[in-house]
């Protein structure tokens, strides 16, 4: 085995195997046990910034139909033509990434987001709005997956459910905050001045990220996979991330789970406002919560899918957990949507929204122990093609055009209907799991030379 591995083009010390401690973090030739946290800290910051950039759309989604006499389909455009980009961008900005420098590329993809959002805010019909929520999408396009895999890059595998799911989990929050802040601001000095804000708190960030976190410095803190070894001189071939049928049930798994949580980000903030009779901000709040409680749900989850996974002499541990919290958040929301508002109807929301993503950990998990890291960031990319284009981008239209015929409710006793098709192909993934090990143990010994 070589220790010459690449990363962002750098080689990687002898010393990077070093034994991870016991937070999790590895360092290589570095010594500090904080610079991996605070790389985590930045790059779950700047997802932050992402999601809220995303997210304050719907805070001023009943400000925008008023104003602009727009439909719940228009509405849902805007919403998935962001998601849509980032299902479409993703696997080729990570390849980019891979071989250009996940940092630099990280900073790049943070300011052209923030500068189409604030674009949003001067935009002046539904027209220009789309265009300014095209280029959100195009900057936002492969942040998830190139920066999960810098944050994984610097932690021992034995925590990257709990990683994969926490650092995912900044959509959540990130919806939490953009929603909250940007239905108040909506309210009190107009809805321009929410996109704004997101716009500037995005590039105040990535001007600290760009100036602590380098590829060099994430280099000498590697923390090496299990089986590390890599063909061809130190790169994997990008096929091998498209011939393994576990991977393959891993993305489409991921994908199909995230339609719920998507349409939950998207529609709670009208939910309240139609059914519950809130106003714009109030509303906003309210559905805060409720984002809030898929974030931590995403975090829980990914630790208790380490520790299932721990406690097990085979790999089906990830596969188990994810479906489990699929079925838990089909029963809970079915329910809860299926009652008439009011107290009973919240509680069974409430905890099927804890659920609702928490199979994000596992996937990602899983998809990180079987991708080589020469082209982990481009596995995560693909698993966060699927996650867009399944769940982020397809699960907010359909229920915005179902909305439109059967009204809002109606259409949200349907979307848990989704989690069928995700828990069958995850159930699949557990069965190929042990075949799809073999094969990644076969791409990761040395090639002869």
């Amino acid at each position: 085995m070589t220790s010459r591995e690449t990363m962002g083009g750098a080689p990687t010390p002898p010393t990077a195997t070093a034994t991870a401690t016991g937070t999790g973090a590895g360092p290589g030739t570095g010594t500090s046990r904080t610079y991996p946290w605070l790389v985590f800290a930045l790059a779950f910051g700047l997802l932050l910034s992402d999601y809220m950039s995303r997210q304050v759309l719907s805070a001023v989604f009943p400000v925008l139909k008023t104003e602009w006499s727009l439909s719940d389909a228009h509405l849902a455009s805007l919403s998935s033509v962001v998601a849509l980009m980032v299902g479409l961008l993703t696997l080729p900005l990570s390849l980019v990434a891979d071989r250009w420098g996940r940092v630099r590329s990280l900073a790049v993809m943070a300011v052209v987001w923030s500068v189409a959002t604030l674009l949003c805010a001067v935009a002046g019909n539904y027209h220009e709005m789309l265009a300014a929520r095209f280029l959100v999408g195009v900057g936002e396009a492969a942040y998830g997956s190139v920066g999960i895999a810098v944050v994984l890059s610097v932690f021992a595998p034995r925590v990257h459910a709990t990683l994969g799911g926490a650092f995912m989990a900044g959509g959540s929050f990130g919806s939490v905050v953009g929603v909250a802040v940007g239905g108040s601001l909506a309210v009190h000095v107009g809805w321009r001045w929410s996109f704004a804000a997101m716009a500037a708190f995005g590039l105040l960030l990535v001007a600290v990220f760009r100036a602590v976190v380098s590829e060099q410095k994430l280099d000498q803190y590697a923390v090496e996979p299990r089986s590390p070894a890599a063909p061809a001189g130190g790169r994997a071939p990008v096929t091998s991330l498209f011939t393994n049928p576990a991977l393959l049930c891993a993305y489409i798994g991921g994908g199909l789970q995230m339609f719920t949580p998507a349409v939950l980000l998207s529609w709670t903030p009208s939910y309240f406002n139609r059914y519950y009779h809130l106003q714009t901000d109030e509303a906003s709040v309210i559905a805060a919560v409720f984002v809030l409680l898929i974030g931590s749900g995403m975090v829980i989850c990914g630790i208790i899918s380490d520790r299932f996974t721990r406690s097990r002499s085979d790999a089906s541990g990830q596969w188990t957990a994810g479906v489990v919290f699929c079925v838990v958040s089909l029963v809970c929301l079915s329910a809860g949507f299926g009652l008439a508002p009011g107290a009973a109807s919240l509680i069974l929301i409430g905890c099927g929204s804890f659920f609702a993503a928490g199979s994000s950990g596992p996937t990602a998990a899983i998809v990180a122990e079987l991708s080589h890291r020469s082209v982990r960031a481009t596995g995560l990319g693909t698993l966060t093609v699927a996650n867009n284009v399944l769940g982020l981008a397809l699960g907010p239209f359909v229920v915005g055009m179902v909305a439109d015929h059967l009204g809002l409710a109606g259409a949200l006793r349907l979307a848990p209907l989704m989690y069928l098709a995700a828990i069958a192909v995850l159930l699949l993934g557990r069965r190929l799991a042990p075949a799809g090990k073999f094969r990644f143990d076969r791409l990761a010994q040395p090639t002869a030379r």
